[in-house]
C-alpha cells in the first residue's frame, strides 16, 4: 500500500515512531538507488531544499527540483493534473505548497502511483515536526525520542501550522505544550492538525495561555518562530505591535529552566521575535535544529519504502 507523509496526526504513531528510529540509524541500503524523486517548491526554503536533496542523494536517489512558476500549482495547471503528470516519473514526490488542500486533491487521483510528502502546507508542518523531536530528544534525552515523556515545551508568539504540527508530535510522546499567544494568534480548531482533539493515555498536557511569561516559566524548551509568514507581509507592522511582549530576549528566556533550549526553525528576523543575544547564545539549539531537517526527512524517505529500524 502506498505510504503518504501530509501531517503528523495522520500517521499512526507506530509509524511516527519507526520514523524517528530510521532518522538517526546507520544508512546500510540504498534504498533509492538510481531512483528519481520530484521536490516541488511552490514557497522557497533554503532548509527544506538543501535537507530534501542531500536526503534523497545520501539514500542513492535523484533529486529532481521545481520552482513554483515551473509547475504553477492551479495557475498553470491544477494539482491534479500536475498529480497525474508526475505519476508517470515518479514514485515519490515531496512539495512544499501554499494550500493543503492541494495535497488533499493530489491524493485523491494518484492511487497507488505516487507517494506524496508534505514539505509545508499552510495547515501542517510535519518534517519540521521530526526534525524538532529529534533535536529536543538529542539535547534532553540522548537521542532517544521514547524519553521526552514530562518535558515542558513553551511556544510563543503566532501560533501557527508549525505550532500545530509540533504540538501534536510532542503531545503523543508525553510531552506537555504551552503555547502563549495573543487573541488572534492562538490555536483554534483545524481539520488538519489539530492538538486540541489529541487525548489518551500517555498524552501530554496541552495549555493555551495569553502571555509569554506563564508559557516560558519553568519550561525546558522555548520555541518562536517569525511573526510573519510568507503571504502576511501586509500585515507586518500590525503583527509587530500585536505580539511585541512575545519576543524571546534573554530576560523571558532566564524563566525557564537553567538547562532550557531554544529552537527556532528559521528564517529568524532577528529583533523581531527573538533577539540575537538569545538566538546566538549558550542555550540556542537553532542550527543543530535546521541540520536535524536532513536527519528528518532520512527517516521519513526511508519510512515510505517500508524500512525498519
Amino acid at each position: 500500500m502506498t505510504r503518504h507523509f501530509l501531517s503528523i496526526q495522520e500517521t499512526p504513531r507506530d509509524d511516527l515512531a519507526t520514523i524517528y528510529a530510521l532518522a538517526t540509524a546507520k544508512v546500510v541500503t540504498k534504498s533509492y538507488e538510481g531512483e528519481p524523486v520530484a521536490l516541488l517548491f511552490e514557497r522557497p526554503s533554503l532548509r527544506t531544499r538543501a535537507s530534501s536533496s542531500v536526503a534523497v542523494y545520501e539514500l542513492g536517489g535523484l533529486p529532481t527540483v521545481f520552482n513554483g512558476d515551473e509547475f504553477g500549482m492551479d495557475t498553470r495547471e491544477s494539482a491534479e493534473d500536475i498529480a497525474r503528470v508526475l505519476t508517470q516519473m515518479y514514485a515519490v514526490a515531496a512539495l512544499r505548497l501554499k494550500s493543503h488542500d492541494a495535497f488533499v486533491r493530489m491524493r485523491a487521483v494518484v492511487g497507488e502511483s505516487l507517494s506524496l510528502i508534505n514539505l509545508l502546507s499552510d495547515q501542517a508542518h510535519p518534517a519540521q515536526a521530526v526534525a524538532d523531536v529529534l533535536t529536543i530528544a538529542e539535547y534532553l534525552a540522548q537521542g532517544d525520542t521514547a524519553q521526552l515523556s514530562g518535558l515542558e515545551v513553551a511556544y510563543v508568539g503566532d501560533a501557527t501550522n508549525v505550532t500545530r504540527s509540533l504540538a501534536v508530535a510532542l503531545l503523543r510522546l508525553g510531552v506537555n505544550v504551552r503555547v502563549g499567544a495573543p487573541r488572534g494568534y492562538q490555536i483554534g480548531e483545524t481539520s488538519v492538525e489539530n492538538p486540541l482533539v489529541e487525548g489518551g493515555d500517555g498524552v501530554g498536557q496541552l495549555t493555551l495561555v495569553d502571555n509569554a511569561v506563564d508559557a516560558v516559566r519553568g519550561a525546558d524548551v522555548v520555541y518562536t518562530d517569525a511573526w510573519v509568514s510568507m503571504g502576511a507581509e501586509a500585515e507586518t507592522e500590525q503583527r509587530r505591535k500585536d505580539l511585541s511582549s512575545f519576543r524571546v530576549d534573554q530576560q523571558l528566556l532566564s524563566l525557564a529552566k537553567p538547562t532550557a533550549i531554544f529552537l527556532h526553525c528559521l528564517p529568524a528576523h532577528r529583533g523581531d521575535e527573538v533577539t540575537n543575544e538569545v538566538l546566538d547564545g549558550a542555550a540556542s539549539a537553532v542550527w543543530r535544529q535546521a541540520y536535524h531537517r536532513r536527519t528528518a526527512m532520512l527517516g521519513i524517505l526511508r519510512w515510505l519504502k517500508g524500512e525498519t529500524p
